[in-house]
C-alpha cells in the first residue's frame, strides 16, 4: 500500500544547543564517575582527578546554562532541554556531594 502523505503544521524543531547540553551532561557524569571509581579502587586521589572534577563542573555549568536558555524558547521541542537540565543538574549535584564529603567527612 502507498503511504499517505502527512502534513506537519509546526515550525518546532530540536535545538542544537540543547543537544550539545545533553552531550556535555553525559560527558561530565561519565568523567566524574570514572574519577570517583578509580580513586575508590586506588585508595587515594591524585591531583589529576581534581582537575577532572573541575572540568566536569565547568562542563555541567555550561550545559545547564544552554539547557535553561533553550527550555524557555517556545519554538523548540522540550525533550532535549529538559534532559539536559536533568543530566547537568545531576552532575552538579554529584560534584557538590564530592566537595561536601571531602570537606566534612
Amino acid at each position: 500500500m502507498k503511504k499517505k502523505k502527512a502534513f506537519i503544521f509546526t515550525d518546532r524543531r530540536n535545538s542544537n544547543r540543547a543537544v550539545m547540553a545533553v552531550i556535555l551532561g553525559i560527558i561530565s557524569l561519565i568523567s566524574l564517575g570514572a574519577a570517583v571509581l578509580s580513586a575508590f579502587w586506588e585508595g587515594f586521589a591524585p591531583p589529576r582527578y581534581g582537575i577532572v572534577g573541575i572540568l566536569a563542573t565547568a562542563y555541567s555549568a555550561a550545559g545547564m546554562a544552554m539547557g535553561l536558555t533553550t527550555a524557555f524558547k517556545p519554538d523548540y521541542y522540550k525533550l532535549f532541554p529538559v534532559l539536559a537540565i536533568v543530566l547537568n543538574g545531576a552532575a552538579l549535584g554529584a560534584a557538590g556531594l564530592i566537595l561536601y564529603m571531602g570537606a566534612y567527612l
